[in-house]
């Protein structure tokens, strides 16, 4: 089992990307923080109340859509991704193929990046 956390501007918003269209499910859901999980990975959405979201020491604010991201393994690319455009999906770019198979990139309400593999 493992856990990622992303930080969201609106946890309502996020959770419901991720049930929608990634097909995770709700453990538990609170006003500042919603815990879904998907094939043995629990995705923690932090929201702006969120203690996660909480200013450190020296200034710096935690804040959502940087680079960092998990792969969710699809079948049929191609497919998968044009269903999730159709439905207003944001994507950073297009199906790019690899030595291990093919990958696309799309974020979440926040700007959270989530990538797509089909492996070969």
């Amino acid at each position: 089992m493992t856990t990622v956390r992303y930080l969201v501007s609106d946890v309502e918003a996020a959770a419901a990307f991720y049930i929608r269209h990634l097909g995770f499910a709700v453990k538990q859901q609170f006003p500042a923080i919603a815990i879904l999980t998907r094939d043995g990975l629990t995705l923690w959405l932090a929201g702006p109340t969120a203690s996660a979201a909480r200013p450190m020491p020296d200034g710096r604010k935690p804040e959502p859509g940087g680079w960092n991201r998990f792969v969710l393994e699809v079948e049929d690319i191609a497919r998968f991704s044009a269903a999730l455009r159709a439905q207003g999906v944001r994507f950073r770019n297009d199906i790019v193929e690899g030595p291990g198979g093919k990958q696309i990139l799309c974020e979440d309400p926040s700007g959270n990046v989530v990538k797509l593999f089909e492996p070969r």
